[in-house]
């Protein structure tokens, strides 16, 4: 099935808009949203041992903590590591080192696990750059995740990381979109949105 233009032209419009903001926010801003939505993360997560996560760049809530701070909690982190060509995310476990790879984006070194390794975790923690209140999430564009999540395992808690005013009433939608099921903002902490409790 091939969605209507529509939906395509508008998120990216809104991705844009999105992208604008998140350049213009100050480092102090950054800063005190990246210890917060670390600390908010590492608490929602007690009683989990095995999840994927990402490395937020700068822009990105949880910019320069995230990782680490997942990994001082204990738990067994896999990061994506972005393919030479297509759009299959592989993963690997998170050792503490981390080098640029495609699009200059960090990711870890060490043995690749391959795509469905993303089928073995219980949460799935997203970069996102809106959602909404039914929990549609609006990513880059790239369709990375898009096709990654195809491979979670059904009852995996997909958690997005926003700043405040990136949580929003709707969303354009297409046929691929999946729900998360919680959003972590530093001033809203953890909110779950689809009613699934983990």
């Amino acid at each position: 099935m091939i969605d209507p233009p529509g939906p395509v032209l508008a998120k990216a419009a809104l991705r844009a808009r999105l992208l604008a903001r998140r350049q213009g926010r100050s480092a102090e801003e950054r800063g005190a949203a990246a210890r917060a939505v670390a600390a908010t993360l590492v608490d929602g997560l007690r009683g989990v041992r095995r999840l994927a996560a990402f490395v937020p760049d700068d822009t990105e809530p949880g910019h320069g903590l995230l990782p680490t701070a997942l990994a001082r909690a204990g738990l067994q982190v896999l990061l994506p590591v972005v393919p030479p060509v297509g759009r299959d995310l592989d993963w690997a476990e998170d050792t503490g080192r981390l080098v640029p790879g495609r699009f200059g984006l960090l990711e870890p070194v060490g043995p690749r696990l391959g795509p469905d390794a993303l089928g073995t975790v219980e949460v799935v923690v997203l970069p996102a750059l809106a959602v909404d209140r039914s929990g549609l999430r609006l990513g880059r564009g790239g369709g990375y995740y898009d096709t990654a999540l195809v491979r979670a395992r059904p009852d995996a808690v997909l958690v997005a990381l926003l700043f405040d005013d990136e949580r929003v009433d709707e969303l354009p939608a297409e046929a691929h979109d999946r729900p998360v099921t919680a959003v972590v903002t530093p001033s809203g902490g953890w909110a779950e949105l689809s009613g699934r409790r983990r």
